[in-house]
């Protein structure tokens, strides 16, 4: 049952967790029974970081995907706690590769326990996701999942050889975010019609929905690297232009910087190191690249607000907008 009645449409992702409170509690009492371990670290790594905050934002996709779609069981639980423990690999993973010292405002697992230890446990959750898939029991489930977890590894090696390329188009920055962050929203919302039956459009409509709201998602974040401030990112300000992530921000700012400018740009994203971050959110700011980014953020939760036109009107359709909505406003 909805914690709040169906008449009620939420306004804003505080009504989205009310609505849905029932649902997440569930999710994260499975979480705490399935991450349960022989081997005390593996306990220890996984606590901190699963208990590490965050608002668990494709999980929930799921959730109210699923509930959306017309579900009715308790499988979409622990298809939740599956989507979380991939997530959260891959930012055990990501942390170590990309070195970095704080995540969601706390010192990152690696800094504290070292490389070796959370490779591993990041290990630990994706073979402990691939069990919680074998008991759901469903082909079609574990295909988007194993395809999912292999698109994202394969976005993780081409982000890595793009590291400092001051080159990096936008169709090939698409790629990156595409395969590293978007795909595992876009599955978590597919497998909510899967799970509730739907037919092949609507699957293929929700998947659609997922992999815009993600790509939105990420473009948000790599323009609050240049505009936030470090309390409300989680980490440090300029962790990407330090590790030469080259995110759109700084494609479109190469794109309209004078000569001068776009060569002392080149010639920073190849360094790497965060001494000179100022230099460049100015160039970001007077080329209005930043305002840019955002504006496409914003046309593809537009976008991504179409396909939902398959699912009857509800509260938790309504709630999947509000989802995409916060993709480009963290204020919501």
């Amino acid at each position: 049952m909805n914690d709040i009645p169906h008449h009620r449409q939420p306004a804003s992702l505080s009504d989205v967790l009310e609505l849905t409170a029932e649902d997440r509690r569930a999710v994260d009492q499975l979480i705490r029974d399935r991450l349960s371990s022989e081997i005390a670290l593996v306990n220890q790594i996984s606590e901190y970081i699963i208990g590490g905050g965050g608002k668990r934002l494709r999980p929930l996709l799921h959730l109210i995907a699923a509930r959306a779609a017309g579900y009715q069981g308790r499988d979409h639980i622990q298809m939740a706690v599956i989507i979380e423990f991939i997530h959260t690999a891959t930012l055990l993973h990501d942390d170590v590769v990309d070195e970095s010292p704080r995540r969601r405002g706390k010192e990152t697992a690696h800094r504290i326990w070292g490389n070796a230890a959370s490779v591993l446990v990041g290990d630990f959750l994706y073979s402990r996701s691939f069990q919680l898939m074998v008991e759901i029991d469903r082909l079609e489930v574990m295909e988007i999942l194993a395809n999912t977890t292999n698109t994202i590894a394969e976005g993780e090696v081409l982000q890595l050889m793009q590291m400092g390329n001051a080159e990096l188009d936008v169709k090939d920055y698409f790629r990156v975010i595409s395969d590293k962050t978007a795909c595992l929203f876009a599955a978590s919302a597919r497998l909510g019609g899967v799970l509730a039956g739907r037919d092949a459009d609507t699957c293929d409509r929700l998947h659609q929905f997922g992999l815009l709201l993600g790509q939105a998602f990420q473009i948000t974040d790599d323009v609050l690297d240049y505009r936030a401030d470090d309390k409300a990112l989680g980490k440090r300000l300029g962790d990407d232009l330090a590790e030469g992530k080259v995110t759109l921000p700084l494609i479109l700012a190469m794109q309209r910087a004078n000569e001068h400018d776009r060569i002392h740009m080149a010639e920073m994203i190849r360094q790497g190191g965060s001494d000179r971050h100022q230099e460049v959110r100015d160039i970001m700011e007077s080329t209005g690249a930043l305002d840019s980014a955002m504006e496409h953020a914003a046309g593809l939760v537009s976008d991504a607000a179409t396909h939902l036109a398959t699912l009857d009107a509800s509260a938790d359709t309504s709630a999947l907008g509000i989802l995409a909505d916060y993709a480009v406003d963290r204020s919501l």
